[in-house]
């Protein structure tokens, strides 16, 4: 990349692509300026250092992985929507790793309202239309959904379902019906106290 090409969206996507090869954590703006071919104060006149970098790979990510959503999600209801969005969620953390943890980073009030998490979120709420949920409690499902997901990608992305059978694909499918069967079955509001489950026996 020619110095005089370089742009702030540039080297975002230069960024993107590097964390996916090194890791989200070792990337910084001298990394990015090795890989273009330029000193680090050539990258420091488009970002104002490795935060700003990370920040811009976590909007790009959240953008990407939208997109993938959104297509994903067309026509689909029900479980068949559950599935198609999960499945975009775990597609795109196997094969950008780097994103996928840039994901994970906090970003500050301003930065994450202008990002696609928003659009996310309202992605995930549509996927709830096909369950009988509504108000808090579809907040509790779309928090349980996030966890769920994103537990079970980590744990696979740390090699922790490596050592025994059944293969991780496999128990995906198990946990994406479960979810389904677990939102289907979703408890009342009728049946909490003031917002909190009623636990039998406990």
């Amino acid at each position: 990349m020619a110095r005089q090409g370089l742009t702030a969206e540039r080297l975002a996507k230069v960024g993107a692509e590097l964390a996916d090869e090194i890791g989200f954590d070792q990337l910084t703006v001298s990394a990015v300026a090795r890989q273009v071919g330029v000193q680090p104060a050539s990258v420091y006149a488009h970002l104002s250092g490795t935060g700003d970098l990370r920040a811009r790979v976590a909007l790009l990510a959240l953008e990407e992985l939208a997109d993938l959503v959104s297509e994903a999600l067309a026509g689909r209801a029900g479980i068949d929507a559950l599935v198609a969005y999960a499945d975009a969620y775990r597609d795109y953390a196997r094969a950008h790793p780097g994103r996928w943890a840039a994901m994970q980073t906090p970003l500050d009030p301003a930065t994450a309202a202008r990002s696609a998490g928003p659009r996310i979120a309202a992605m995930t709420r549509a996927v709830l239309r096909g369950y009988d949920l509504a108000g808090e409690d579809q907040t509790h499902a779309v928090r349980l959904i996030g966890s769920s997901l994103r537990g079970f990608i980590d744990l696979e992305a740390a090699g922790s379902f490596d050592h025994s059978g059944p293969a991780p694909a496999v128990s995906w499918r198990h946990t994406l019906v479960a979810l389904d069967t677990l939102l289907r079955a979703w408890p009342p509001r009728a049946e909490h106290d003031h917002g909190q489950p009623t636990l039998e026996g406990r």
